[in-house]
């Protein structure tokens, strides 16, 4: 019944991806504007809204609906499931995951002012998602194991 839809399940399963992507890109280069504004300016709470409404508007709908067509992907057919390059592919979208819960709690820091570190230290997690992501996708496509 389930594989029946498993294009439109694969079709929402990459755009909550994609919008996921786009939030984990973005939201780390905010913390690196952020980090170099003066603590409660105008411009500093401005920050403040935009990341609230980029992590709770966009990023955390679309990490949860990318886990949950990615599930219902694997319902609709489990042979996905069973590759080296699937396993691996979950690894990453786990450390992706976690990566997620780290920017979460960091827009906490930023809401009580309480940032002790460098736009550089926010610079280099902006690369992070960026790297996962060529991983992942490169397992999804090539299947190299």
């Amino acid at each position: 019944m389930l594989l029946s839809y498993f294009p439109w399940l694969l079709s929402f399963h990459i755009l909550s991806m994609i919008a996921w992507m786009a939030g984990m890109l973005y939201l780390p280069r905010l913390y690196v504007y952020h980090a170099a504004a003066a603590k409660g300016s105008e411009l500093s709470e401005t920050f403040k809204v935009m990341e609230r409404r980029l992590l709770r508007g966009i990023m955390n709908p679309a990490m949860i609906s990318t886990f949950l067509f990615g599930g219902m992907l694997i319902a609709a057919n489990p042979a996905l499931a069973q590759g080296g390059w699937f396993h691996a592919k979950v690894l990453l979208v786990l450390m992706m995951a976690g990566l997620h819960g780290a920017f979460s709690k960091w827009r906490k820091v930023f809401l009580h002012d309480e940032n002790t570190r460098s736009p550089k230290f926010y610079k280099v997690w902006n690369e992070m998602p960026a790297l996962l992501l060529v991983f992942i996708v490169i397992l999804v496509v090539v299947k190299p194991f």
